[in-house]
């Protein structure tokens, strides 16, 4: 959906102990990221809207092939646990792989229990947008993401030194050309904004340095 937090072996690792999180505030804090992009979530399926990364794979798979988003998502996040395990460590792993488990639940589980009579496109991408920044950002300080593609994106800028950024937004663009081919344009053009809006919102908030807590 969004670049990942850069992580590794050694996160969580900080010159004082005391300023790390304690398992309890992990726990409340990946609660709470994963209800707000479930919720983001919600709403850009109810508008027919999609992001990018795996989720947006998902959402193509839901909208072309009737797939349950949280099913497709999960399913899609499996090959890149692997990945996180070996290169990001095993903490950052088992709450990524947490926090996957959690949205692909709860996407399938709001909908029965919140009803949207009426919702404007535009409204959908701008709050969908800030819902999921603001997710993606208390995943973030608590060292854990949504792994897929962002974790892929982490290694070449690790391995090759291409910014994380634009391969990020090179798997973007893909997913994108793809859901032209299903999803009307003024639809594919609101995600888009949806994109850009989760971005300011993370380009924003999150910097390295600003945040010492982990």
């Amino acid at each position: 959906m969004a670049p990942e937090p850069e992580a590794g072996p050694d996160a969580g690792s900080g010159p004082d102990p005391a300023l790390r999180h304690t398992w309890l505030e992990d726990v409340q804090a990946i609660l709470i990221g994963t209800l707000l992009v479930a919720l983001a979530v919600t709403l850009f399926k109810r508008a027919g809207l999609l992001s990018g990364g795996t989720a947006g794979i998902a959402f193509l798979a839901h909208y072309l092939g009737g797939w349950s988003f949280g099913v497709a998502y999960f399913v899609i996040n499996l090959p890149f646990y692997w990945l996180a395990w070996r290169h990001m460590g095993r903490a950052f792993t088992l709450k990524t792989l947490a926090a996957v488990a959690l949205v692909s639940w709860l996407s399938d589980w709001l909908p029965h229990h919140l009803a949207i009579a009426s919702l404007d496109a535009w409204l959908a991408a701008v709050l969908g947008g800030i819902l999921l920044g603001n997710g993606f950002l208390v995943l973030f300080r608590h060292q854990a993401s949504l792994g897929g593609l962002g974790i892929v994106a982490l290694l070449a800028q690790k391995r090759r030194g291409w910014r994380a950024g634009h391969v990020q937004l090179a798997f973007d663009a893909l997913i994108v050309a793809a859901a032209l081919l299903t999803v009307p344009l003024q639809r594919v053009a609101l995600s888009i904004v949806a994109v850009v809006v989760l971005n300011l919102v993370i380009a924003t908030n999150h910097r390295p340095g600003r945040y010492v807590a982990q």
